[in-house]
């Protein structure tokens, strides 16, 4: 819908975001589309693109991080005439433009996901071992670096921390790893008093004049697993408010996760986008 708006500008379309090129700058648009199990799933959820903004924005503000944020109103960039800018505000970031680094910077602080699947067959997470008897979602002896390689289209893979120095050189890796634990930590605590569990949580950055820069969506219940710290009980599952009642409808749903997905029950729809703007409010204390 966006993209017949914004005529001659070029665009990227990701599973969530459309990015426009407005040269030195982007307009970073989060639509109210889902992801789940590398797929974009047929069924949006409402607001969704909104919720994840003013997350990030949230986040941009607060963290002592260098990002790439410059504004969320999009009428500061040059836009083709005939926008309807009404649709852009509220899901819209204006941004500087970088290299971006091809690595999804992951930070695990508890064990869940795909970390905990590795660890039941090898005591390891993407190579790194960890203390033996560990239960799903127990809090590790502390948070760790996981990378994965980005895909735009199919699955990202979990490497090796030796194998992302290959891809892109130790420096750079070295580097990439403090500045997301450094950011992580911060994150996570703040949530902590916030009565909310950042379990694990996926980076992005860009390079700027041999700058690394925090780019795209910040510590999001897209990007991340937030659990209420009120109901944490190691030994399984997390209650959670990002979108891990998509992925355990859809585990349920006799899905074979190698087609097609199915299209979300109305009221799957409506429980998610409650839990997104639950997490908002909770994080913030602001109303949505």
């Amino acid at each position: 819908m966006l993209q017949s708006h914004l005529q001659g500008v070029p665009v990227r379309h990701g599973k969530v975001r459309d990015v426009y090129d407005f040269g030195d700058k982007l307009l970073f648009v989060a639509t109210d589309r889902i992801s789940a199990f590398d797929y974009i799933l047929p069924t949006g959820v409402p607001r969704k693109g909104e919720v994840l903004t003013r997350v990030s924005r949230f986040w941009f503000d607060r963290l002592k991080v260098t990002n790439h944020f410059l504004s969320d109103d999009p009428t500061t960039l040059p836009l083709p005439s005939g926008t309807d800018t009404q649709s852009l505000v509220g899901r819209s970031m204006v941004v500087r433009k970088t290299s971006v680094v091809p690595i999804e910077c992951v930070v695990r602080g508890y064990l869940s996901g795909s970390g905990w699947l590795e660890y039941q067959q090898n005591g390891t997470v993407c190579g790194i071992r960890l203390p033996e008897g560990m239960q799903e979602s127990s809090q590790l002896p502390e948070p760790i670096f996981t990378p994965a390689t980005k895909a735009e289209e199919g699955h990202d893979e979990n490497i090796s921390f030796e194998r992302m120095c290959e891809l892109i050189g130790e420096d750079l890796s070295v580097r990439l790893r403090n500045l997301s634990l450094q950011v992580y930590g911060q994150g996570a605590a703040f949530a902590l008093e916030r009565g909310i569990i950042i379990a694990d949580t996926k980076f992005e950055f860009g390079q700027l004049d041999d700058q690394l820069i925090l780019i795209d969506e910040v510590m999001t219940p897209d990007s991340s697993r937030f659990w209420p710290q009120s109901e944490y009980q190691p030994g399984g599952p997390q209650s959670s408010y990002d979108k891990q009642f998509v992925r355990d409808w859809l585990l349920s749903s006799g899905w074979d996760r190698n087609s097609p997905p199915p299209e979300l029950p109305p009221e799957v729809v409506a429980r998610t986008a409650e839990k997104y703007i639950e997490a908002f409010e909770k994080l913030t204390a602001e109303a949505f």
